[in-house]
């Protein structure tokens, strides 16, 4: 199960993200994404040797639910 050679940053056809990138993402600093895991809120990543990577799955998981907890309905 290793990268595949299509798409940088992908593993059997899911997208992963890193710290950098979902704090672009949610308009944040990279250690406001890294206290959140800490804290246990958030999207929870997964521990690649050194590095935590988000899927795509997992960040549309955490949408949903911010959707649910402001009573917005999910798109």
């Amino acid at each position: 199960m290793g990268l595949t050679s299509a798409s940088p940053g992908t593993v059997s056809g899911s997208r992963f993200f890193t710290v950098e990138e979902i704090a672009r993402r949610y308009r944040t600093s990279a250690n406001t994404v890294r206290y959140w895991r800490q804290i246990g809120y958030g999207p929870k990543g997964v521990k690649v040797g050194r590095r935590v990577l988000y899927t795509e799955a997992e960040l549309e998981r955490f949408e949903g639910s911010l959707a649910v907890a402001t009573g917005e309905e999910a798109e």
